[in-house]
């Protein structure tokens, strides 16, 4: 319970596989968009912090990379990022899909916190997605678990749950200060938040390996000039067939990548924007350490 005038303040790291819908509850906690969401595995490739403002509470959530056994060099260096967030947070949230239950892929991910003394939550996501006999059943093998303090059910998609987690999460904070100012919600850069923007809508309209391969770079944001930014980002893929398929027949899909980010990124910054995409080719990039921290901020 909190006591008159304390504040608390902590780091809570969301934890998970890939695809159990992290990025949707950060975005649902912070309730603005933040992180890049899709339907396809591994969205996230870095620490994303979503600052959640509170009365009496500030929460800086860290969404992660899905944790999963991995050979690609990307995929590696994704994972260790994860698996670092556990000695810097004040909480864990781990995250499981309410429709599969653990997964061998979830027992990997508890696994690699056997050793860590961090209080952990688990939350079940996806609860509108099942029936509740299930979801009961699911509720007896997590309890079995016994190294979680709490279990909770919630829907991020539907937010249904999120207020109850939210004060659930602030008893785990201890007292602190204020970290960021109330209009802060994330300190990721506007260029990263742009990158993402744009690569969220090529995981969403591409298929197969394609949105994997694919990296964003923001290589010049301009001032406003008569309330119009011209925002300059380069494609990079890995092979030329995937370029193709990235432009389309008379650039048709890269003008409708183009489009829909150009509609988001002008509500995010209150202005008309000119966005102009290229598509390069960086064979194998997923595979070289420095193209990664250049393409993607991962660091070792």
């Amino acid at each position: 319970m909190n006591q008159p005038n304390s504040f608390r303040s902590g780091y809570v790291s969301i934890i998970g596989r890939p695809n159990v819908g992290k990025s949707t509850l950060l975005n649902q906690l912070v309730a603005q968009k933040v992180a890049a969401t899709s339907n396809r595995p591994q969205t996230t490739r870095n620490k994303i912090t979503g600052v959640v403002h509170l009365t009496g509470a500030q929460i800086i959530l860290v969404d992660t990379p899905g944790i999963h056994a991995t050979k690609r060099t990307l995929n590696e260096m994704m994972v260790q990022v994860s698996l670092s967030t556990y000695t810097d947070v004040d909480l864990i949230l781990v995250l499981i899909d309410a429709v599969e239950g653990f997964l061998p892929e979830d027992e990997f991910v508890l696994k690699s916190m056997e050793h860590t003394a961090v209080p952990k939550i688990l939350v079940i996501n996806k609860i509108d997605l099942v029936e509740k006999p299930n979801l009961l059943t699911l509720f007896e093998k997590a309890n079995n678990k016994s190294i979680f303090k709490e279990i909770i059910p919630v829907s991020a998609l539907k937010n249904d749950g999120v207020e109850v987690l939210k004060d659930l999460i602030v008893g785990y904070l201890p007292e602190g200060p204020e970290y960021f100012p109330k209009d802060m919600i994330t300190d990721c850069t506007e260029a990263f938040l742009l990158e993402e923007i744009i690569r969220e809508k090529v995981l969403n309209l591409t298929r197969f390996e394609v949105p994997h391969s694919v990296a964003v770079v923001v290589e010049n944001m301009g001032d406003p000039i008569d309330g119009l930014v011209r925002i300059d980002a380069t494609l990079y893929t890995e092979k030329t067939s995937q370029k193709k398929i990235i432009i389309g027949q008379g650039g048709s899909m890269l003008k409708s990548i183009g489009r829909i980010a150009r509609i988001e990124i002008e509500k995010r910054l209150g202005v008309q924007v000119f966005l102009k995409l290229f598509v390069k080719v960086k064979p194998n990039w997923r595979d070289q350490k420095q193209t990664i921290k250049q393409f993607v901020y991962l660091d070792d």
